[in-house]
């Protein structure tokens, strides 16, 4: 069940805080498990070579990738198996929050260890910008940042929590956001620490 009750607008985009309970986020950590095992979180690397500093993977008919040859969505993981289903758990979720949008082709997975950051950032290597991005976080603690649609301009901090959702859609849709920091091991959820992001998407 998604608790809809604690909703924010943080630069329109809608925040739904602790919209998991916490056996809801155990059976979701145990789903994404079952994804790594699957296709193994690996540490992407920008086209201008720089490792980035969080690993990845995903679910669905695709995976976003990034390598020497440029921002992508692929049917494949890097080691060219194909990406396991979404599971029941994370498209529930996508049903509640999202229910006027088409079912997720894809869900990205991001793993933030200590130190971990993701710059400023457009979702935009999508087709249809008419469908949303639907963000849960599980695990540590991460200041989430959110400006608009052009660079430079100003911009909101939050920190996002074990078993909050996020939704970018509208106005929303294609702003500039990110994760400055994470707290580490602020959250019992995963033995050794960390936080887990995934983002649901439309891709074609």
């Amino acid at each position: 069940m998604v608790n809809l009750a604690h909703k924010i607008d943080l630069n329109g985009a809608f925040l739904y805080g602790e919209a998991l309970s916490r056996s809801a986020q155990e059976r979701l950590v145990d789903d994404i498990r079952q994804i790594a095992r699957a296709a193994p979180l690996y540490a992407p690397e920008t086209p201008q070579g720089q490792k980035m500093s969080v690993r990845m993977t995903a679910a669905g008919r695709f995976g976003w990738v990034t390598d020497r040859r440029g921002y992508r969505y692929e049917a494949r993981h890097p080691r060219g198996t194909a990406w396991p289903d979404i599971p029941e758990s994370l498209r529930a979720i996508w049903s509640v929050v999202a229910p006027e949008a088409r079912a997720p082709e894809s869900a990205l997975i991001n793993f933030y260890g200590e130190g971990a950051r993701m710059g400023l950032h457009q979702d935009k290597d999508e087709a249809d910008f008419g469908q949303p991005v639907v963000s849960v976080s599980l695990g540590d603690e991460g200041l989430f940042r959110i400006g608009g649609t052009a660079r430079g301009g100003k911009t909101a901090s939050h920190w996002l929590r074990s078993g909050d959702v996020l939704v970018l859609g509208e106005v929303a849709r294609l702003a500039h956001h990110g994760v400055d920091k994470i707290r580490y091991r602020s959250s019992t959820l995963l033995p050794d620490g960390g936080r887990i992001n995934v983002t649901m998407r439309v891709v074609t």
